[in-house]
């Protein structure tokens, strides 16, 4: 491959790598558990924005309860990141075929 051929492609990588940053930072994913009782906020780095516990769910002073409908509330966020992830970087690397599964650490 030339050298040219090779500059350019970096060059394309990097406008990839670029805008999929940008992407990642706009990213805001928002799950619930039981119904709607707890409902918790994510970004595209999975960090928590928020999280909110209707006050009802304390009146079983369960806590075993809400341990678990947070648990469920994060982890559905985290699997909306990831599918939000996976969308956005398809969506960016179409123009690279092939590219999907072979560089490390993306999808």
């Amino acid at each position: 491959m030339e050298v040219k051929a090779l500059q350019q492609m970096l060059s394309q990588f990097r406008q990839v790598q670029e805008k999929l940053e940008k992407q990642i930072g706009e990213i805001a994913v928002e799950a619930t558990a039981g119904g709607g009782m707890v409902s918790v906020k994510m970004n595209g780095q999975k960090q928590l924005i928020s999280i909110h516990i209707e006050p009802e769910v304390f009146k079983s002073k369960d806590q075993e309860m809400v341990q678990e409908l947070v648990l469920a509330a994060v982890n559905e966020a985290t699997r909306r990141v990831d599918e939000e992830l996976s969308k956005q970087v398809k969506d960016l690397t179409g123009g690279f075929p092939g590219l999907m599964g072979k560089i490390p650490g993306l999808f």
